[in-house]
Protein backbone atom coordinates (compact mmCIF):
# COMPACT_ATOMS: atom_id res chain seq x y z
CA UNK A 1 0.00 0.00 0.00
CA UNK A 2 3.06 2.54 1.23
CA UNK A 3 4.43 1.68 -2.63
CA UNK A 4 1.42 2.54 -4.50
CA UNK A 5 0.69 5.86 -2.37
CA UNK A 6 4.46 6.65 -3.12
CA UNK A 7 3.64 6.49 -7.30
CA UNK A 8 0.99 8.50 -7.46
CA UNK A 9 3.15 11.04 -4.73
CA UNK A 10 5.69 10.81 -7.61
CA UNK A 11 3.00 11.58 -10.47
CA UNK A 12 1.29 14.28 -8.36
CA UNK A 13 5.05 15.66 -7.86
CA UNK A 14 5.51 15.79 -11.89
CA UNK A 15 1.94 17.70 -12.35
CA UNK A 16 2.57 19.78 -9.78
CA UNK A 17 6.35 20.79 -11.87
CA UNK A 18 4.79 21.32 -14.85
CA UNK A 19 2.37 23.32 -13.76
CA UNK A 20 4.42 25.48 -12.10
CA UNK A 21 6.93 25.84 -14.92
CA UNK A 22 4.07 26.63 -16.88
CA UNK A 23 3.38 29.39 -14.69
CA UNK A 24 7.24 31.10 -15.00
CA UNK A 25 7.99 29.89 -18.38
CA UNK A 26 8.80 32.85 -20.60
CA UNK A 27 6.85 32.36 -23.43
CA UNK A 28 8.15 33.00 -27.05
CA UNK A 29 6.45 34.66 -29.22
CA UNK A 30 5.66 34.05 -33.20
CA UNK A 31 7.27 36.65 -35.52
CA UNK A 32 6.30 37.36 -39.21
CA UNK A 33 9.49 36.23 -41.77
CA UNK A 34 10.86 33.25 -42.66
CA UNK A 35 8.89 30.19 -41.08
CA UNK A 36 5.48 32.26 -40.28
CA UNK A 37 3.28 34.18 -42.92
CA UNK A 38 0.91 37.41 -41.76
CA UNK A 39 -2.07 37.38 -40.28
CA UNK A 40 -3.13 38.40 -43.54
CA UNK A 41 -2.43 34.69 -45.17
CA UNK A 42 -5.62 33.52 -42.45
CA UNK A 43 -8.37 31.97 -44.79
CA UNK A 44 -11.24 32.60 -42.65
CA UNK A 45 -13.29 29.37 -44.43
CA UNK A 46 -10.40 27.25 -44.05
CA UNK A 47 -10.26 28.34 -39.90
CA UNK A 48 -13.71 27.63 -39.44
CA UNK A 49 -13.50 23.76 -40.95
CA UNK A 50 -10.68 23.52 -38.98
CA UNK A 51 -11.95 24.22 -35.83
CA UNK A 52 -14.99 21.91 -36.37
CA UNK A 53 -12.81 19.18 -37.64
CA UNK A 54 -11.16 19.56 -34.44
CA UNK A 55 -13.61 19.46 -32.38
CA UNK A 56 -15.40 16.17 -34.30
CA UNK A 57 -11.59 14.22 -33.64
CA UNK A 58 -11.97 14.80 -30.21
CA UNK A 59 -15.15 13.88 -30.34
CA UNK A 60 -13.70 10.30 -31.17
CA UNK A 61 -11.75 9.58 -28.12
CA UNK A 62 -15.51 9.56 -25.70
CA UNK A 63 -16.79 7.67 -28.96
CA UNK A 64 -13.97 5.06 -28.75
CA UNK A 65 -14.81 4.64 -24.71
CA UNK A 66 -17.92 3.73 -25.46
CA UNK A 67 -17.35 1.16 -28.47
CA UNK A 68 -15.14 -0.41 -26.20
CA UNK A 69 -17.30 -0.22 -22.86
CA UNK A 70 -19.99 -2.42 -24.37
CA UNK A 71 -17.56 -4.61 -25.29
CA UNK A 72 -16.20 -5.35 -21.98
CA UNK A 73 -18.19 -7.34 -19.04
CA UNK A 74 -20.13 -6.07 -16.68
CA UNK A 75 -17.24 -5.49 -13.94
CA UNK A 76 -14.29 -3.13 -16.01
CA UNK A 77 -17.20 -1.18 -18.15
CA UNK A 78 -16.06 2.17 -16.17
CA UNK A 79 -11.74 0.96 -16.14
CA UNK A 80 -12.11 -0.10 -19.85
CA UNK A 81 -13.95 3.78 -20.48
CA UNK A 82 -11.50 5.77 -18.54
CA UNK A 83 -8.64 4.45 -19.66
CA UNK A 84 -9.72 5.51 -23.41
CA UNK A 85 -10.90 9.08 -21.96
CA UNK A 86 -8.18 9.83 -19.53
CA UNK A 87 -5.84 9.93 -22.62
CA UNK A 88 -7.48 13.54 -23.36
CA UNK A 89 -6.15 14.59 -20.34
CA UNK A 90 -2.40 12.90 -20.45
CA UNK A 91 -1.76 13.32 -23.73
CA UNK A 92 -2.85 16.89 -24.07
CA UNK A 93 -0.44 18.05 -21.44
CA UNK A 94 2.68 16.25 -22.88
CA UNK A 95 1.51 17.47 -26.51
CA UNK A 96 1.83 21.04 -25.25
CA UNK A 97 4.61 20.72 -22.97
CA UNK A 98 7.12 18.87 -25.68
CA UNK A 99 4.81 16.57 -27.78
CA UNK A 100 4.02 18.81 -30.63
CA UNK A 101 7.76 20.44 -30.53
CA UNK A 102 9.03 16.58 -32.01
CA UNK A 103 6.42 15.75 -33.38
CA UNK A 104 6.87 19.10 -36.00
CA UNK A 105 9.81 20.96 -34.75
CA UNK A 106 13.00 21.40 -37.19
CA UNK A 107 14.20 17.98 -38.00
CA UNK A 108 16.82 15.78 -36.37
CA UNK A 109 17.93 12.99 -38.54
CA UNK A 110 19.95 11.76 -40.86
CA UNK A 111 21.49 13.55 -43.90
CA UNK A 112 21.57 12.54 -47.62
CA UNK A 113 23.25 14.56 -49.95
CA UNK A 114 23.36 18.02 -47.78
CA UNK A 115 19.80 17.35 -47.09
CA UNK A 116 18.04 16.63 -43.42
CA UNK A 117 15.47 13.93 -43.23
CA UNK A 118 13.81 14.10 -40.08
CA UNK A 119 13.53 11.20 -37.38
CA UNK A 120 11.75 13.39 -34.84
CA UNK A 121 11.76 17.26 -34.63
CA UNK A 122 14.01 19.74 -31.97
CA UNK A 123 11.82 19.23 -29.00
CA UNK A 124 12.77 22.77 -27.28
CA UNK A 125 11.76 25.01 -30.64
CA UNK A 126 7.52 24.58 -29.34
CA UNK A 127 8.18 23.43 -25.82
CA UNK A 128 5.12 24.69 -23.91
CA UNK A 129 3.41 25.70 -27.57
CA UNK A 130 6.73 28.94 -27.71
CA UNK A 131 5.76 30.47 -30.97
CA UNK A 132 2.38 28.47 -31.40
CA UNK A 133 -0.13 31.55 -31.84
CA UNK A 134 -2.25 33.20 -34.56
CA UNK A 135 0.69 33.72 -37.50
CA UNK A 136 -0.07 30.75 -39.81
CA UNK A 137 3.03 28.19 -40.27
CA UNK A 138 4.23 28.73 -44.00
CA UNK A 139 4.62 24.87 -44.53
CA UNK A 140 2.01 23.09 -41.85
CA UNK A 141 -1.15 25.22 -42.11
CA UNK A 142 -0.24 27.90 -44.47
CA UNK A 143 -3.93 29.44 -44.11
CA UNK A 144 -4.49 28.38 -41.16
CA UNK A 145 -3.22 29.89 -37.26
CA UNK A 146 -0.95 27.53 -35.97
CA UNK A 147 -2.32 27.15 -33.00
CA UNK A 148 -5.05 25.59 -34.63
CA UNK A 149 -3.06 23.12 -36.59
CA UNK A 150 -1.19 22.22 -33.02
CA UNK A 151 -4.32 21.57 -31.88
CA UNK A 152 -6.25 19.53 -34.55
CA UNK A 153 -3.23 17.05 -34.07
CA UNK A 154 -3.06 17.07 -30.74
CA UNK A 155 -6.43 15.14 -31.20
CA UNK A 156 -4.65 12.79 -33.14
CA UNK A 157 -2.08 12.10 -30.48
CA UNK A 158 -4.85 11.78 -27.95
CA UNK A 159 -6.73 9.14 -29.51
CA UNK A 160 -3.83 6.97 -30.89
CA UNK A 161 -2.51 5.57 -27.40
CA UNK A 162 -6.42 5.32 -26.75
CA UNK A 163 -6.89 2.90 -29.20
CA UNK A 164 -4.46 0.57 -27.76
CA UNK A 165 -6.88 0.05 -24.55
CA UNK A 166 -8.95 -2.17 -26.37
CA UNK A 167 -6.39 -5.04 -26.44
CA UNK A 168 -4.91 -5.02 -22.85
CA UNK A 169 -8.39 -3.86 -21.37
CA UNK A 170 -9.56 -6.26 -18.20
CA UNK A 171 -6.29 -6.82 -16.39
CA UNK A 172 -4.07 -3.53 -17.01
CA UNK A 173 -3.06 -1.69 -13.95
CA UNK A 174 -4.24 2.21 -14.55
CA UNK A 175 -0.90 3.92 -12.88
CA UNK A 176 0.82 1.96 -14.55
CA UNK A 177 -1.20 2.24 -18.09
CA UNK A 178 -0.56 5.87 -17.50
CA UNK A 179 2.89 5.44 -17.38
CA UNK A 180 2.95 3.66 -20.87
CA UNK A 181 1.27 6.25 -22.87
CA UNK A 182 3.78 8.92 -22.48
CA UNK A 183 6.10 6.95 -22.94
CA UNK A 184 4.61 6.36 -26.00
CA UNK A 185 3.56 9.00 -26.80
CA UNK A 186 6.99 10.38 -26.63
CA UNK A 187 9.14 7.58 -28.00
CA UNK A 188 6.87 6.00 -30.57
CA UNK A 189 4.19 8.40 -31.55
CA UNK A 190 5.90 11.85 -31.84
CA UNK A 191 8.69 10.06 -34.54
CA UNK A 192 6.56 8.56 -36.46
CA UNK A 193 4.43 11.62 -36.72
CA UNK A 194 7.36 13.23 -37.74
CA UNK A 195 8.84 10.98 -39.73
CA UNK A 196 5.41 10.91 -41.91
CA UNK A 197 3.93 14.08 -41.99
CA UNK A 198 6.93 16.62 -41.59
CA UNK A 199 7.52 18.44 -44.73
CA UNK A 200 10.82 16.80 -44.31
CA UNK A 201 10.42 13.80 -42.30
CA UNK A 202 12.14 10.49 -43.35
CA UNK A 203 9.30 8.45 -44.35
CA UNK A 204 7.01 10.90 -46.20
CA UNK A 205 10.38 13.23 -47.84
CA UNK A 206 12.91 10.34 -48.20
CA UNK A 207 10.42 7.22 -48.69
CA UNK A 208 7.63 9.39 -50.59
CA UNK A 209 5.07 7.58 -48.53
CA UNK A 210 1.39 8.88 -48.53
CA UNK A 211 -0.19 8.62 -45.25
CA UNK A 212 -3.66 11.48 -45.48
CA UNK A 213 -5.15 10.72 -42.38
CA UNK A 214 -3.22 8.39 -40.29
CA UNK A 215 -3.18 4.98 -41.31
CA UNK A 216 0.12 4.45 -40.71
CA UNK A 217 0.69 7.13 -37.88
CA UNK A 218 -2.30 6.03 -35.89
CA UNK A 219 -3.83 3.15 -36.39
CA UNK A 220 -0.69 0.74 -37.41
CA UNK A 221 1.29 2.29 -34.38
CA UNK A 222 -1.56 1.53 -32.21
CA UNK A 223 -2.00 -2.06 -33.69
CA UNK A 224 1.27 -3.44 -33.12
CA UNK A 225 1.11 -1.33 -29.94
CA UNK A 226 -1.60 -3.33 -28.67
CA UNK A 227 -0.14 -6.69 -30.22
CA UNK A 228 3.42 -6.21 -28.64
CA UNK A 229 1.16 -5.13 -25.50
CA UNK A 230 -0.69 -8.34 -25.08
CA UNK A 231 2.37 -10.24 -25.83
CA UNK A 232 3.66 -8.72 -22.45
CA UNK A 233 0.51 -8.82 -20.28
CA UNK A 234 -0.36 -12.67 -21.29
CA UNK A 235 -3.99 -14.04 -21.12
CA UNK A 236 -6.60 -12.74 -18.60
CA UNK A 237 -7.35 -15.64 -16.15
CA UNK A 238 -11.21 -15.56 -17.74
CA UNK A 239 -11.16 -14.92 -21.37
CA UNK A 240 -14.25 -16.16 -21.99
CA UNK A 241 -17.10 -12.53 -21.10
CA UNK A 242 -20.58 -11.72 -23.23
CA UNK A 243 -20.12 -7.79 -23.79
CA UNK A 244 -22.12 -5.84 -21.10
CA UNK A 245 -23.99 -3.23 -23.32
CA UNK A 246 -24.43 -3.31 -27.09
CA UNK A 247 -26.20 0.18 -27.70
CA UNK A 248 -22.59 1.51 -25.61
CA UNK A 249 -21.22 0.33 -28.76
CA UNK A 250 -23.75 1.49 -31.01
CA UNK A 251 -23.66 4.70 -29.75
CA UNK A 252 -20.11 4.75 -29.90
CA UNK A 253 -19.88 3.14 -33.40
CA UNK A 254 -21.88 6.73 -34.36
CA UNK A 255 -19.72 9.06 -32.26
CA UNK A 256 -16.45 7.57 -33.94
CA UNK A 257 -17.69 7.47 -37.39
CA UNK A 258 -19.25 11.28 -36.63
CA UNK A 259 -15.68 11.96 -35.89
CA UNK A 260 -13.77 10.66 -38.06
CA UNK A 261 -15.16 12.94 -40.92
CA UNK A 262 -13.12 15.54 -39.03
CA UNK A 263 -10.57 12.92 -38.95
CA UNK A 264 -10.18 12.53 -42.50
CA UNK A 265 -11.61 15.44 -43.97
CA UNK A 266 -9.77 17.86 -41.48
CA UNK A 267 -6.81 16.28 -42.64
CA UNK A 268 -6.88 18.44 -45.74
CA UNK A 269 -6.42 21.52 -43.57
CA UNK A 270 -8.71 23.71 -45.79
CA UNK A 271 -11.86 23.86 -46.54
CA UNK A 272 -11.78 22.64 -50.81
CA UNK A 273 -12.58 19.82 -53.08
CA UNK A 274 -9.93 17.53 -51.30
CA UNK A 275 -11.94 17.64 -48.23
CA UNK A 276 -15.19 17.15 -49.68
CA UNK A 277 -13.49 13.86 -51.34
CA UNK A 278 -12.11 13.00 -48.22
CA UNK A 279 -15.29 13.03 -46.61
CA UNK A 280 -17.25 11.29 -49.36
CA UNK A 281 -15.09 8.01 -49.41
CA UNK A 282 -14.87 7.98 -45.58
CA UNK A 283 -18.49 7.44 -45.49
CA UNK A 284 -18.74 5.00 -48.42
CA UNK A 285 -15.77 3.12 -47.37
CA UNK A 286 -17.29 2.69 -43.86
CA UNK A 287 -20.77 1.56 -45.45
CA UNK A 288 -19.14 -0.95 -47.32
CA UNK A 289 -17.22 -2.31 -45.06
CA UNK A 290 -19.70 -2.78 -42.48
CA UNK A 291 -22.05 -4.63 -45.03
CA UNK A 292 -19.62 -6.75 -46.14
CA UNK A 293 -18.67 -8.07 -42.68
CA UNK A 294 -21.97 -8.85 -41.73
CA UNK A 295 -22.99 -10.59 -44.75
CA UNK A 296 -19.36 -12.49 -44.65
CA UNK A 297 -20.36 -13.52 -41.20
CA UNK A 298 -23.92 -15.25 -42.51
CA UNK A 299 -21.74 -16.95 -45.51
CA UNK A 300 -19.62 -18.71 -42.57
CA UNK A 301 -22.45 -19.68 -40.14
CA UNK A 302 -22.67 -16.39 -37.84
CA UNK A 303 -25.73 -14.40 -36.73
CA UNK A 304 -26.20 -10.98 -38.50
CA UNK A 305 -25.20 -9.01 -34.88
CA UNK A 306 -25.07 -5.23 -34.21
CA UNK A 307 -21.41 -5.74 -33.33
CA UNK A 308 -20.39 -7.40 -35.98
CA UNK A 309 -22.08 -4.07 -38.18
CA UNK A 310 -20.28 -1.74 -35.77
CA UNK A 311 -16.75 -3.47 -36.30
CA UNK A 312 -17.57 -3.64 -39.75
CA UNK A 313 -18.11 0.11 -39.86
CA UNK A 314 -14.74 1.07 -37.76
CA UNK A 315 -12.74 -1.33 -39.81
CA UNK A 316 -14.04 0.42 -43.06
CA UNK A 317 -12.88 3.99 -41.27
CA UNK A 318 -9.77 2.91 -40.84
CA UNK A 319 -8.78 1.26 -43.92
CA UNK A 320 -9.60 4.45 -45.72
CA UNK A 321 -7.90 6.82 -43.90
CA UNK A 322 -4.41 6.26 -45.47
CA UNK A 323 -6.04 7.30 -49.35
CA UNK A 324 -9.03 9.42 -47.74
CA UNK A 325 -7.93 12.40 -50.18
CA UNK A 326 -6.17 10.60 -52.85
CA UNK A 327 -8.48 7.74 -54.27
CA UNK A 328 -12.24 7.98 -56.18
CA UNK A 329 -15.92 7.20 -54.75
CA UNK A 330 -15.62 3.80 -56.53
CA UNK A 331 -12.25 2.56 -55.00
CA UNK A 332 -13.31 3.77 -51.60
CA UNK A 333 -16.14 0.84 -51.90
CA UNK A 334 -13.29 -1.79 -52.94
CA UNK A 335 -11.34 -0.61 -49.83
CA UNK A 336 -13.77 -1.05 -47.30
CA UNK A 337 -15.18 -4.34 -49.24
CA UNK A 338 -11.35 -5.96 -49.12
CA UNK A 339 -10.29 -4.48 -45.69
CA UNK A 340 -13.51 -6.25 -43.78
CA UNK A 341 -12.63 -9.47 -45.55
CA UNK A 342 -9.35 -9.04 -44.21
CA UNK A 343 -9.83 -8.25 -41.11
CA UNK A 344 -13.12 -10.04 -40.26
CA UNK A 345 -10.63 -13.58 -41.09
CA UNK A 346 -8.09 -11.93 -38.52
CA UNK A 347 -10.33 -11.85 -35.80
CA UNK A 348 -11.09 -15.25 -35.86
CA UNK A 349 -7.66 -16.71 -36.31
CA UNK A 350 -7.36 -18.99 -33.61
CA UNK A 351 -3.57 -18.12 -33.76
CA UNK A 352 -4.58 -14.68 -32.72
CA UNK A 353 -7.33 -15.84 -30.36
CA UNK A 354 -4.72 -17.95 -28.29
CA UNK A 355 -3.05 -14.38 -27.12
CA UNK A 356 -5.94 -12.78 -25.70
CA UNK A 357 -6.16 -9.50 -27.68
CA UNK A 358 -9.39 -8.78 -25.92
CA UNK A 359 -10.76 -6.21 -27.93
CA UNK A 360 -9.35 -7.57 -31.17
CA UNK A 361 -7.58 -4.45 -31.43
CA UNK A 362 -4.72 -5.57 -33.87
CA UNK A 363 -6.85 -7.63 -35.97
CA UNK A 364 -9.11 -4.44 -37.09
CA UNK A 365 -6.34 -1.36 -36.27
CA UNK A 366 -3.62 -2.68 -36.65
CA UNK A 367 -4.55 -5.52 -39.89
CA UNK A 368 -6.59 -2.55 -41.08
CA UNK A 369 -4.18 0.14 -41.19
CA UNK A 370 -1.65 -2.49 -42.97
CA UNK A 371 -4.56 -3.32 -45.41
CA UNK A 372 -4.99 0.78 -45.72
CA UNK A 373 -1.16 1.59 -46.89
CA UNK A 374 -0.80 -1.59 -48.85
CA UNK A 375 -3.88 -0.45 -50.90
CA UNK A 376 -3.10 2.98 -51.04
CA UNK A 377 0.31 2.14 -52.44
CA UNK A 378 -1.70 0.85 -54.92
CA UNK A 379 -4.42 3.21 -55.58
CA UNK A 380 -3.08 6.90 -54.27
CA UNK A 381 -3.40 8.77 -57.66
CA UNK A 382 -1.41 11.53 -58.45
CA UNK A 383 2.52 12.18 -59.24
CA UNK A 384 4.65 9.24 -58.30
CA UNK A 385 2.35 8.38 -55.29
CA UNK A 386 1.61 4.65 -55.93
CA UNK A 387 1.89 1.65 -58.47
CA UNK A 388 -0.72 2.85 -60.95
CA UNK A 389 0.46 6.12 -60.68
CA UNK A 390 4.27 5.78 -60.46
CA UNK A 391 5.57 2.36 -60.58
CA UNK A 392 6.91 -0.80 -59.24
CA UNK A 393 9.46 1.87 -57.68
CA UNK A 394 7.40 3.84 -55.81
CA UNK A 395 5.31 0.70 -54.49
CA UNK A 396 8.57 -1.19 -52.93
CA UNK A 397 9.61 1.91 -50.78
CA UNK A 398 5.88 2.17 -49.55
CA UNK A 399 6.63 -1.62 -48.57
CA UNK A 400 9.95 -0.59 -47.22
CA UNK A 401 8.27 1.40 -44.87
CA UNK A 402 5.70 -0.71 -44.13
CA UNK A 403 8.34 -2.88 -43.04
CA UNK A 404 10.10 -0.20 -40.90
CA UNK A 405 7.14 0.84 -39.31
CA UNK A 406 5.88 -2.19 -38.37
CA UNK A 407 9.26 -3.48 -36.70
CA UNK A 408 9.81 0.34 -35.24
CA UNK A 409 6.32 0.18 -33.65
CA UNK A 410 5.95 -3.48 -32.12
CA UNK A 411 9.64 -3.43 -31.29
CA UNK A 412 9.60 -0.26 -29.57
CA UNK A 413 5.99 -0.55 -27.85
CA UNK A 414 7.41 -4.42 -26.56
CA UNK A 415 10.68 -2.43 -25.29
CA UNK A 416 8.37 0.31 -23.47
CA UNK A 417 5.71 -2.21 -21.84
CA UNK A 418 9.41 -4.41 -20.35
CA UNK A 419 10.65 -0.76 -19.32
CA UNK A 420 6.92 0.24 -17.82
CA UNK A 421 6.54 -3.03 -16.09
CA UNK A 422 10.03 -2.80 -14.17
CA UNK A 423 8.96 0.47 -12.85
CA UNK A 424 5.82 -0.36 -12.02
CA UNK A 425 3.86 -3.57 -12.37
CA UNK A 426 1.52 -3.40 -15.37
CA UNK A 427 -0.67 -6.34 -14.04
CA UNK A 428 -3.36 -6.26 -11.44
CA UNK A 429 -3.51 -9.24 -8.70
CA UNK A 430 -5.29 -12.18 -9.68
CA UNK A 431 -7.71 -11.37 -7.06
CA UNK A 432 -8.01 -7.67 -8.56
CA UNK A 433 -9.28 -9.35 -12.07
CA UNK A 434 -11.67 -11.39 -10.33
CA UNK A 435 -13.35 -8.58 -8.30
CA UNK A 436 -12.79 -6.52 -11.97
CA UNK A 437 -10.81 -3.46 -12.29
CA UNK A 438 -13.80 -1.19 -11.68
CA UNK A 439 -13.88 -1.66 -7.75
CA UNK A 440 -10.22 -2.57 -7.82
CA UNK A 441 -8.50 -0.12 -9.43
CA UNK A 442 -11.51 2.70 -9.59
CA UNK A 443 -14.15 2.44 -6.84
CA UNK A 444 -16.77 2.50 -8.91
CA UNK A 445 -19.34 -0.11 -10.00
CA UNK A 446 -21.26 0.24 -13.34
Amino acid sequence: MVLCEKRWIVAFTIISLVALIGLFWEHQPAENGQVFNSIEAINYGDVAWLLTASCLVLLMTPGLSFFYGGMVGKKNVISTMLKSFICLGVVGLLWVVIGFSLSFGDSIGISVERKTYGIFGNPFQFAFFDQVEMLPHKALGSTIPFILYALFQMKFAVITPAIITGALAERIRFISFLLFICLFTLFIYTPLCHMVWHPNGLLGSYFGIKDFAGGTVVHMSAGFAALAGVIVLGKRKNSEHIPTNIPFVLLGTGMLWFGWFGFNAGSALSANATAAMAFATTTIASASAMMTWVFFDRLNGRKVSALGACIGAVVGLVVITPSAGYVTIPQSIFFGFIGALVSNRMVYWKKLKQIDDTLDVFACHGVGGIMGMILTAIFAQGENASLLHGGWNVFGHHMMALILVSAFTFGGAYFLFKITNLIIPIRVSEESENIGLDLSQHGEKF
